[in-house]
């Protein structure tokens, strides 16, 4: 994919202060960063901004926090871990914006880092609020967008501060759209697409794209059971989206006019409760008897499945094969997860669940791209414009 947005690779940044965008909305436990793998994807763009004498203004959100400080949501523990990572010192700020902020940032010199605190503790953030953008604005020559993850929301930190400030594309947000576009736009062939998690909703539009340009579309996850109902075919107590039965059954008929293969789960596995404790069994068909629910996609199916990642030119893959969290009914995901793995072609991965079930299984490592977006890299590969990436300059004017 050809990108088509200003890159800091281009821009002059020595001796300026640069506002810089990144995606540290990480788990916390006990007052400590849980897992820094967002935090390490935004390292190449620090090291580089710092290496050419940047001083460096960070933002992120963290969580959901109503506008207002909420100390169990302080970017504090996101700080100490990206100073050991960076192995500089990143002064933390108090707040997002004001006099105390101001004086931080203009005692800035060339390497220094400052994190702001969560953006979100302002109301103004998720409204896209001019005033806040502005402020934003006012600590830096230039914006870097490098939080790919945030990047298909309109809020101020993300798409009102570049209307402000000339805004550019980091090493991150550049490989993102680059990795994800050349899937939809020029993937070696066959494609296959591996699409599970609990909702069709959230995957239809995928779904849709991807009925028009893979070569095999393969479904696991509790979105199976939309399918399923939508074919007749009793889901005993499994989670089923009722909403989308009819989505379901249209991605049906649309798959019977395309060259797509549309590929649903042959075996299941079932447990009798959504518990790792719970009473289980292998079932040789779909059809899942009352009190029974299913919880992973089974043995025939994995294999089915791994089989066809195997022959791929290119694997996409987002959405787990079944309560993969729960050992018991893990072994769909994990399989599915270790095919990606081995696989000759290319293999990008998206999606926090796929992610983690990558990480559980040590495979990670393994993968050609491994995604930090969720709902973002689902709206790219929809089609949809991202309003924090539209909002950066165009390549041909990077004059700042």
């Amino acid at each position: 994919m050809s990108f088509s947005k200003a890159s800091i690779r281009d821009a002059e940044v020595a001796g300026r202060r640069v506002l810089v965008r990144v995606d540290f909305n990480v788990p916390l436990e006990d007052g400590e960063v849980a897992d820094d793998m967002r935090i390490r994807a935004a390292l190449p763009t620090l090291e580089l901004l710092r290496e050419r004498g940047a001083a460096l203004v960070l933002a992120s959100h963290l969580g959901r926090p109503k506008g207002e400080p909420d100390p169990a949501l302080s970017l504090r523990p996101v700080a100490e871990r990206l100073s050991e990572l960076l192995g500089v010192e990143v002064k933390q700020a108090p707040a997002v914006i004001g006099g105390e902020i101001d004086l931080m940032v203009g005692a800035l010199g060339p390497g220094d880092v400052l994190l702001l605190e969560n953006t979100r503790f302002e109301a103004g953030e998720t409204e896209n609020d001019e005033k806040l953008a502005e402020a934003l604005g006012q600590f830096a020559d230039l914006y870097v967008n490098d939080a790919f993850g945030a990047a298909h929301r309109a809020h101020a930190s993300t798409e009102g501060i570049a209307h402000v400030l000339p805004g550019y594309a980091g090493l991150l947000l550049e490989r993102e759209l680059t990795e994800l576009g050349a899937v939809v736009e020029s993937p070696r062939k066959p494609l296959v697409v591996v699409l599970g998690g609990a909702k069709i909703s959230d995957k239809i539009a995928v779904i849709d794209r991807f009925l028009d340009i893979a070569d095999e579309i393969l479904i696991g996850g509790a979105m199976c059971f939309s399918f399923f109902r939508a074919q007749g075919i009793a889901p005993g107590d499994s989670l089923v989206e009722e909403k989308g039965i009819e989505l379901a059954a249209e991605a049906l008929e649309r798959a019977k006019q395309s060259e797509c293969e549309l590929t649903l789960p042959v075996d299941l596995v079932l447990g009798k409760s959504f518990d790792a404790a719970t009473e289980r069994r292998e079932s040789d068909g779909v059809e899942v008897p009352d009190g029974w629910m299913g919880l992973d996609v089974g043995p025939r199916t994995a294999a089915l499945y791994a089989e066809a990642v195997a022959g791929a030119g290119t694997v996409l893959w987002n959405g787990p094969m079944g309560a993969f969290e729960m050992e018991p009914f893990a072994g769909g995901t994990r399989t599915v997860a270790e095919a990606v793995a081995k696989a000759p072609g290319t293999t990008v991965v998206g999606g926090g669940d796929s992610v983690a079930a990558l990480r559980k299984f040590g495979l990670d490592d393994d993968v050609d791209w491994l995604s930090t977006g969720g709902g973002a890299s689902l709206e790219l590969l929809e089609g949809k414009k991202l309003p924090g990436v539209e909002a950066l300059l165009d390549k041909e004017k990077t004059d700042a």
